[in-house]
């Protein structure tokens, strides 16, 4: 008896987000059913992450970058040239105020040097400071104003800066955090709308964790936002969702431990590929429209789900 797929119809549909310019400019969300699902061929971008600081990246990305770690355009370049990724997204960590607390004019600078290395979107990221990230996000938007970049990301204590600078002022879209909550995503978004930001302009940045560390909630709140977005027509869940992953699945101890430290568990580089591509494709069946890993192989791996379910 041949399989015939049911098909499920949603009254709601996720907003269509087109970041970038020109000819690198892509499209994220526009689905009206859930991941894989319909008919419309859901598909996820796939980013690469890269930062202004990596000391404490694992010796892996040595080998794959040599020089070019200790120079963010370089490396930018050097990322995206070996992934193939659609779009790279640089952390300026060096802003923290408890780090180097690198100047915004700075990491301004800095942001500017990777945008023109590139021939993809750009995808900003703070320092994970509000009061420093509402300063330099702003910055960020100014500076690269008409290159339609996302700024990642927006939370409650800077929400009105960032999104008055990045959605309004300069035209830039806006990523909101919160931190694995569907009542503060919704919460977020609606404050956004409010300020004046067009609902096409924002994107989730919902939270996440390293498979095996706390992911259930991740993998909760996905289906809780999307089903409202899709089953209840909840225009303030409609946004695209970007899920960041390279800090979480780099952090946890498969991928930190050394061969020394734990020879039972194989190369250590191989474990962090392992924990990143796990987490990315739950995250990417959990329905993320954006999902950024560090490592080139991760990416490979990534698009290569996507363009297999897909079919």
């Amino acid at each position: 008896m041949p399989y015939k797929k049911a098909e499920q119809k949603f009254s709601g549909k996720i907003n269509a987000c087109e970041i970038g310019v020109g000819d690198a400019a892509i499209s994220i969300g526009g689905e009206n059913s859930l991941p894989f699902l319909g008919t419309e061929g859901f598909k996820t971008a796939v980013g690469i992450a890269i930062s202004d600081t990596t000391d404490e990246w694992s010796d892996c990305f040595g080998t794959i970058y040599g020089d070019d770690l200790k120079n963010p355009a370089a490396l930018a370049k050097a990322a995206v040239e070996k992934s193939g990724a659609d779009f790279l997204l640089i952390k300026l960590e060096s802003a923290d105020p408890n780090g180097a607390d690198n100047s915004v004019e700075n990491c301004v600078a800095t942001a500017v040097a990777v945008e023109a290395a590139i021939s993809v979107p750009l995808v900003v990221e703070g320092c994970k400071n509000a009061d420093k990230d509402a300063k330099l996000l702003e910055k960020v938007a100014q500076a690269l104003e008409g290159k339609n970049v996302v700024l990642f990301s927006a939370v409650e204590d800077n929400y009105k800066t960032i999104g008055a600078a990045g959605g309004m002022a300069y035209g830039q879209k806006v990523a909101a955090e919160s931190s694995v909550d569907i009542n503060l995503a919704k919460q977020l978004n609606i404050l956004l709308t409010q300020l004046g930001v067009k609902g096409k302009d924002i994107l989730m940045d919902v939270g996440s964790a390293a498979v095996g560390y706390g992911f259930e909630y991740v993998a909760s709140t996905m289906d809780r936002i999307r089903l409202a977005g899709l089953g209840q027509n909840d225009e303030s869940l409609q946004m695209p969702i970007m899920t960041n992953i390279s800090g979480e699945a780099w952090g946890v101890k498969e991928a930190v431990s050394t061969l020394e430290d734990a020879p039972e568990w194989g190369d250590q580089e191989a474990r962090g590929v392992g924990m990143e591509v796990s987490t990315a494709a739950a995250c990417v069946v959990g329905g993320s429209n954006a999902i950024i890993v560090r490592h080139p192989e991760s990416v490979k791996a990534i698009k290569s789900l996507v363009a297999g379910i897909i079919g």
